[in-house]
């Protein structure tokens, strides 16, 4: 018996090792590189509107941080980025009930990245 577990332990401890994968997020997905400038009125505010404004506007549940237009959203970007890329189960996550996909979450990065451009 003793034999048996001293075999089955390395044995096991081998094959977790050799199961483990060093792949990335961007190594396996199938998200597209944004080559496009992103703008707030093309991309970024139908994404908001989609997702963000059922709670954050006047009749929402949380009314006292809209994300109704241009201005709120552009001000609001750190705080907005810091809650969409947070991880699952993280009770401050967003938007809550569910999550942005990889897709949506690249292309409010980028338009951060582009310079919070409106038009």
């Amino acid at each position: 018996m003793k034999k048996t577990i001293k075999l089955v332990i390395p044995v096991l401890g081998f094959l977790i090792v050799m199961s483990c994968d060093t792949k990335t997020y961007e190594d396996i997905s199938d998200a597209k590189p944004i080559t496009e400038t992103v703008t707030y009125n093309k991309n970024v505010k139908t994404i908001i509107d989609n997702n963000c404004v059922v709670c954050h506007s006047a009749t929402g549940s949380n009314p006292y941080f809209p994300l109704t237009d241009y201005t709120a959203v552009k001000n609001s970007i750190d705080n907005i980025m810091d809650r969409i890329q947070r991880a699952n189960g993280d009770p401050l996550k967003m938007p809550q009930g569910g999550t942005l996909s990889q897709d949506n979450i690249n292309m409010i990065i980028k338009w951060k990245a582009d310079g919070l451009l409106e038009n």
